[in-house]
């Protein structure tokens, strides 16, 4: 369909501006994938003259990319080609990167001075570089995440890592089930854990995320299985706060069985918590444990007497277990 409409060079181009976009904008935190027609009316509501140049990659007359307040909208018009480039671009960058590997390797020291460390930053640049556009075209390419990896773990600086949880959120901002992209979350987050002192802070803006994802992409059990996940990184205060905070959003999302396993999973790390700390303070954390089964008890009280879903109904048995098991 696009062999005769896109050639190469038109399609490279495209990538560039996508690159350039991305560049000048880092905060990006949400992108999505607009018809054509709808370009014109998101420059009107934008306020912007139609005098502005072709070249401009932001300008109203282009109708390929649409860049403001830190959102992106791309052209369902030009998704193919782009993919396709961003493919093309990675995969040679990849190529040249096994190639300077394969150099490395070898005894030969003129050929390493020829790819000496300034190649390799280079390399690294553009397999970052083509690999953040490929992803948000295809997002579960599995090939561009690892290379990601690779180079991010070689590097093991913090702020590059923290660049690969805006990465991956902004992907799961049109994919909010993308497997690829919550597991690349969980590997950045083990690498971070013991190097970063405000992990507390990223373990709640990550909760955060996973809550704000599942208000807009329901029966995400992708997402809730993250967030089930971060709860050995909570600590003992971070739970009981969860625990409270996702009553209220249990109440009004019956249906959704994904938060009664995270209250679930919640409630099980507070007691284990407790049962670990039980020898500096018996009476405290066994008064503590009581309240918190006592509150969680009195709740579901509460939402039994609901007109609820099926669903809820098997989850309400396994709450009540939970709560007495080992305690």
């Amino acid at each position: 369909m696009y062999g005769n409409s896109w050639d190469e060079d038109r399609a490279m181009d495209l990538l560039n501006q996508l690159e350039a976009i991305l560049e000048s904008d880092p905060l990006i935190d949400e992108v999505g994938f607009i018809h054509p027609s709808q370009f014109v009316t998101l420059c009107k509501e934008g306020g912007e003259s139609g005098d502005s140049s072709e070249d401009d990659v932001l300008g109203p007359r282009n109708t390929k990319f649409w860049n403001r307040d830190h959102k992106l909208g791309i052209s369902t018009e030009v998704l193919l080609p782009l993919c396709k480039a961003a493919k093309g671009a990675f995969m040679d960058a990849m190529k040249q990167y096994r190639t300077l590997n394969s150099l490395s390797n070898n005894k030969h020291e003129h050929e390493n001075i020829m790819y000496g460390s300034l190649s390799r930053q280079s390399f690294d640049s553009e397999i970052m570089k083509h690999s953040r556009a490929l992803l948000l075209l295809s997002c579960d390419f599995g090939t561009a995440w690892n290379s990601r990896k690779l180079v991010v773990s070689k590097k093991q600086q913090l702020a590059m890592l923290m660049d690969e949880l805006l990465l991956s959120a902004l992907v799961l901002s049109y994919s909010p089930k993308s497997e690829q992209a919550w597991s690349h979350r969980r590997w950045v987050i083990k690498m971070i854990a013991g190097k970063c002192s405000t992990m507390p802070e990223i373990i709640t803006k990550e909760s955060e995320l996973v809550e704000k994802i599942a208000e807009r992409s329901k029966m995400n059990y992708r997402a809730w299985n993250h967030r089930c996940w971060l709860v050995s990184y909570m600590t003992r205060e971070q739970m009981l706060h969860e625990l409270k905070k996702s009553r209220d959003w249990a109440g009004l999302h019956v249906a959704d069985n994904s938060c009664f396993h995270y209250r679930r999973r919640l409630m099980l790390g507070i007691l284990k918590n407790s049962c670990c700390k039980q020898e500096c303070d018996d009476s405290s954390y066994d008064v503590e444990n009581y309240q918190v089964v006592k509150v969680q008890l009195c709740g579901i009280l509460m939402l039994i007497k609901l007109p609820i879903s099926c669903l809820y109904q098997e989850s309400i048995p396994h709450m009540i277990c939970i709560c007495f098991i080992d305690h």
